[in-house]
């Protein structure tokens, strides 16, 4: 390959592929049309000597030497874009709009906190909140429709983790809670919850997906026992409000206890031994392709910053 008179431009379009998994995905990112794209591609492989993807059942599928390329092309773009665009995002003097995708727990208590951090810096951005009403942020943030997603996302982060780079996304925890169970003041467990008063009380379950299980069911099935769900909803409000009105009881992260809107009439307990349950995991999610930007790279510092200094880790 004659690097002098390569363009470079084949190169965007390379990273794009790789980064979306997709010529039509990529096309869009690069603002040009699916053929311009695809030959940008096909004259890549002429000077490469050898095709850097196949197509698969999902997508464009990389070679082994585009995986052992990307890394270094990747780089060599963003040291271009460092030389070349600004290093920092001065929020006081630039405007921004950003989408950040949440569901409506973390959305309601995490909200005020960013509000609250943009007023004391004085910045000069708008957020848009995007519903979210799963607990996989992927397709949402690829398909260019939020920039940010924030929320507790097990299977989505191990899928990312497994995936590498060609997922074309990157994440990080923000903060880490544990499941309580939660009932009304006044309750007749509220001074001792055993497993077989758990297990003989009535239940309501948040589920985002509208599953008629969750991982409290599972960890008191491995022990042989089962509790009675009486309700089902999708919101944590909604829990709460049903909670503080009757003798139903429910199990929430802790640190999402105040987006039931009514905490103070609530109260929590230790589960009953020995169920156990893993820590909930808090992460925020973004596309790799945005992340050397500057105004990006602000809001997940913001975001970072606020978070962790007012929602401690547990």
């Amino acid at each position: 390959m004659n690097f002098r008179t390569l363009d470079l431009n084949l190169l965007r379009v390379f990273d794009a592929v790789m980064t979306e998994g997709s010529l039509t995905r990529a096309a869009e990112v690069l603002a040009v049309t699916q053929p311009a794209a695809s030959h940008s591609l096909k004259r890549l492989h002429e000077a490469v000597g050898e095709p850097l993807f196949v197509r698969g059942s999902h997508g464009m599928k990389p070679t082994p030497r585009a995986q052992a390329l990307w890394p270094v092309v990747r780089e060599g773009l963003a040291e271009l874009q460092r030389a070349l665009a600004p290093e920092e995002f001065d929020a006081r003097t630039q405007e921004a709009n950003f989408r950040i995708a949440m569901s409506d727990a973390p959305a309601s208590v995490l909200t005020p906190i960013l509000v609250r951090a943009i007023e004391a810096r004085r910045a000069r951005v708008d957020l848009r909140l995007v519903p979210l009403t799963s607990r996989d942020p992927r397709t949402m943030l690829r398909d260019g429709e939020a920039d940010l997603a924030v929320g507790h996302f097990p299977e989505a982060i191990a899928a990312i983790v497994a995936d590498g780079p060609p997922s074309g996304l990157l994440h990080r925890q923000l903060h880490r809670s544990h499941y309580v169970c939660v009932m009304r003041r006044g309750h007749p467990l509220a001074d001792a919850l055993t497993l077989d008063a758990f297990c003989e009380a009535h239940h309501v379950l948040v589920s985002f997906s509208g599953r008629p299980h969750g991982m409290i069911d599972e960890a008191l099935a491995a022990l042989g026992r089962r509790r009675r769900i009486v309700l089902t909803v999708n919101q944590y409000y909604t829990a709460g409000r049903v909670v503080t009105q009757s003798d139903l009881i429910t199990v929430l992260p802790l640190s999402f206890v105040a987006a039931t809107g009514t905490p103070q009439r609530l109260v929590t307990r230790t589960l009953p031994a020995p169920v156990t349950l893993p820590p909930v995991g808090v992460h925020m999610v973004w596309p790799a392709r945005q992340d050397g930007d500057p105004a990006q790279r602000w809001l997940r510092a913001l975001v970072q910053q606020a978070v962790g200094r007012e929602i401690p880790a547990e």
